[in-house]
């Protein structure tokens, strides 16, 4: 057994594997598309993970050859190759090890990330828009795929709320180590005095639940309405007249979505949205029905935050749940929050 079997448990992922296959291969599999469409899904991710454990084995393979190389020949310089070659392949096991570790009921579904402007006024708001930046840039790295469904632009600048869809394998398992209040501290440009400022925003994750989960809704609940589009132009956005917003009477829970072509296809959007918030908040407050649910648990306080973003007087992301840091603001914000997110996942296990 090879060293990548006995770290993965290669027989138990292979055999899931096969298993899956199996199902595809019945006569009525294509029946039920939704279904067999996450089979086909997972049945992938699960191979993904079988050529990756087989690419683990040929670089353990490598540096066993380089080390035999150098007793061998009795030479120091390949010393240094290796010391870096061991170096780079114990950083991608770490990670792989933690991907592995997400076995949340949720974990391997989308997710729908919301980024709302806290205290600081333009500030704040252009403080969610660089969030945006920063967790589109990280999606891209990721090979995830985002949709903008809801936006409210800034008074002056930035955007006040955005809601997005993080589309992925495991995409709520990694985005929901992003789940809390972000602290920006910086020298304002709005700000004609140069003065320093502390703006907050929070990060909303829930995971995009499956439509074979019931959620009961009644319709009386609700309130729809209808308006027009107030994104900036093609800057997010292409403007339509048919803008949906749902209102959860109950709780006060409202979606919105605006980017689909059509009101129907708004409204479709909305409702996976507002399922997926009900539910979430249903198990957090762990309420057998939704009519349980108050609006009072919906209040967003802005308090203790899961991580500062310091541009000056020095430069400095910290993360405050795990205390992970990074001195380089300008690569965070450029989506490289990986480490950010094991750090989390590591310690959450």
């Amino acid at each position: 057994m090879s060293r990548s079997e006995t770290l993965f448990d290669l027989p138990r992922i292979s055999e899931k594997a096969e298993q899956l296959e199996r199902q595809a291969a019945e006569p009525d599999f294509w029946l039920d598309p939704v279904k067999s469409s996450k089979i086909m899904q997972e049945t992938r991710m699960l191979k993904d993970k079988l050529e990756e454990i087989e690419r683990f084995d040929k670089e353990f393979e490598e540096i066993q050859l380089l080390i035999e190389l150098g007793n061998e020949d009795e030479d120091d310089s390949l010393l240094n190759e290796v010391k870096e070659s061991i170096i780079r392949v114990e950083k991608k096991l770490e990670r792989f090890r933690i991907s592995l570790l997400l076995k949340g009921q949720y974990d391997k579904n989308n997710a729908l990330i919301s980024l709302h402007a806290g205290a600081g006024g333009t500030e704040a708001q252009d403080w969610v828009e660089m969030l945006l930046r920063m967790y589109t840039r990280w999606a891209e790295n990721k090979g995830f795929k985002t949709k903008i469904l809801d936006i409210l632009d800034g008074d002056e600048a930035g955007i006040k709320s955005v809601t997005f869809i993080l589309e992925g394998i495991n995409a709520y398992g990694f985005a929901k180590a992003e789940n809390g209040v972000h602290r920006l501290v910086r020298i304002s440009p709005f700000d004609s005095s140069g003065r320093r400022h502390t703006s907050f925003a929070s990060v909303e994750v829930m995971p995009e639940i499956d439509e074979d989960i019931e959620i009961d809704i009644d319709p009386q609940d609700l309130r729809v309405d209808t308006f027009r589009s107030s994104g900036a132009g093609g800057q997010h956005i292409n403007k339509t007249d048919s803008a949906i917003r749902i209102t959860h009477l109950p709780t006060g829970v409202v979606v919105a979505c605006q980017t689909e072509r059509s009101q129907f296809q708004n409204k479709e959007t909305a409702m996976r949205m507002l399922r997926s918030k009900l539910y979430e908040l249903k198990e957090r407050e762990h309420k057998e029905k939704i009519e349980d649910l108050k609006g009072i648990h919906l209040k967003i306080e802005w308090g203790s935050q899961i991580r500062s973003y310091v541009f000056c007087p020095y430069t400095l992301v910290k993360d405050h749940r795990t205390d992970y840091e990074e001195t380089n603001v300008q690569k965070v914000m450029d989506g490289e929050i990986d480490n950010f997110i094991f750090a989390y996942l590591n310690k959450e296990r």
